[in-house]
């Protein structure tokens, strides 16, 4: 377990894979949470090259029911019923996700002992121990739902000033992060001394859409804001007829929201040889604009 935000990007390309690409497909880990956002064709593949079990996913968070976002699900399932997959597996989508999910099940008619929990989510849908999931409806032509997950800030020791403060460890410790004062040996410690606030962590997933009045407030001082790319600017009116987002009006989004970090995914295949031309369309806006490959891993 661990108490940073890892993403693994899985799968990278639009509609059409390339020979470097893989479908869409983003990993999630934190605390034992590991979040499946999308399952494009050959996700579990990708599992193997990264080396990750996929049986350790314990959610899969659809952002829409197009074939690039969703057609590695069968094989996933399958393959978790073979592993011995024995925990409730959640999977959460738009309106539509239940019928579709349960009409794969029906088609392909494999032999499992786990559990399948499916919910059709908007607003704040799951809540963890510190952090929560949440879906915001967009524009793509069928119902797609963008993404936010926040890790929710918290009172921290500051070990620096307790260490000077030559408090020692124990269960007076827990009452400041709480933000109580404490009275050790006849002498005050004040929470507001030897602690400080962590701000909530989020990370924002957009796939796919056309630009729309409701991104911006949605992914709204992210951390890391992962955006669908499909086109550059010169494109624009493709972009905007087949509903999806140009590098340029991703940095706008980023510049307007402000993010910490944009990166860019979903790149299509006409742009195999031009990724640089992309990324640079997008850094003109917002400078931490970042392209992943397949197979990348960010920390948070």
């Amino acid at each position: 377990m661990t108490s940073k935000v890892n993403v693994t990007f899985l799968g990278t390309s639009d509609q059409i894979p390339s020979a470097k690409r893989n479908h869409p497909a983003m990993l999630l880990n934190y605390d034992g949470e590991n979040i499946l956002f999308d399952c494009g064709e050959g996700t579990q593949r990708q599992f193997r090259k990264a080396r990750l079990n996929p049986c350790k996913i314990t959610r899969i968070v659809l952002t829409h029911l197009h074939g690039d976002h969703v057609l590695g699900l069968p094989g996933l399932l399958s393959t978790l019923a073979l592993s011995g997959y024995n925990k409730i597996l959640y999977i959460y989508g738009p309106k539509g996700t239940k019928i579709f999910i349960n009409s794969l099940l029906r088609l392909f008619n494999f032999r499992r002992e786990y559990k399948i929990n499916i919910e059709e989510v908007e607003g704040k849908f799951f809540e963890g121990k510190d952090f929560y999931l949440k879906a915001e409806s967009m524009e793509h032509g069928i119902a797609c739902n963008a993404y936010l997950f926040v890790k929710v800030g918290q009172r921290r020791i500051d070990k620096v000033k307790l260490k000077k403060s030559k408090l020692k460890e124990g269960p007076v410790l827990q009452d400041l992060k709480n933000g109580k004062n404490v009275e050790v040996n006849g002498r005050k410690y004040l929470a507001k001394n030897l602690t400080y606030f962590e701000d909530d962590l989020k990370v924002g997933f957009v796939l796919d859409t056309k630009f729309n009045s409701r991104i911006v407030p949605f992914v709204k001082n992210s951390d890391l804001f992962i955006c669908e790319s499909t086109y550059m600017n010169d494109l624009l009116d493709q972009a905007k007829e087949h509903n999806h987002l140009t590098a340029k009006q991703c940095g706008e989004i980023a510049k307007k929201a402000k993010v910490g970090k944009l990166v860019l995914t979903h790149i299509s295949q006409r742009y195999e040889f031009k990724k640089k031309e992309v990324l640079e369309e997008a850094k003109k806006i917002f400078k931490e604009s970042y392209l992943v490959k397949d197979l990348d891993v960010l920390e948070i």
